[in-house]
């Protein structure tokens, strides 16, 4: 998921990893949509996510490169394995004006927008019952 930081022309990227039992949001990242941006949300996943958890994600290379092959599936889209990111990206978009599309409201500083997308993050996973 991407939005605008600055202006129309400095998109970023939002990088988001749930919990397929709990729905919880385990693992963020804000920045480019490339191998570092990839790197980066493995790196924010917590250390029992990295060594236990499978990982499924389309079929974009850099998660190839990133993620180890004995966590990584890559699936289709219509296999169902990534419905809950896919349902929680537009829960996102709904809930943050930030991240509306065709719309005005943007940050103009990357350091707002990344607490905007944390302070939204902390919200979701306290509603959420264990």
């Amino acid at each position: 998921m991407w939005s605008f930081v600055g202006g129309k022309y400095c998109k970023v990227w939002i990088w988001l990893a749930i919990d397929e039992d709990t729905r919880k949001i385990v693992g963020a990242y804000v920045g480019d949509r490339d191998t570092e941006g990839a790197e980066g949300l493995w790196n924010s996943l917590p250390p029992v996510y990295r060594q236990c958890a499978v990982i499924y994600t389309d079929f974009w290379k850099p998660y190839k490169s990133v993620l180890p092959s004995k966590r990584h599936k890559s699936v289709p889209k219509d296999s169902g394995k990534t419905s809950y990111i896919e349902r929680l990206n537009n829960t996102f978009r709904q809930r943050i004006s930030r991240l509306v599309r065709k719309t005005l409201s943007f940050s103009k500083k990357l350091e707002n927008h990344i607490g905007a997308i944390w302070l939204f993050i902390h919200h979701y996973n306290s509603l959420i019952l264990n």
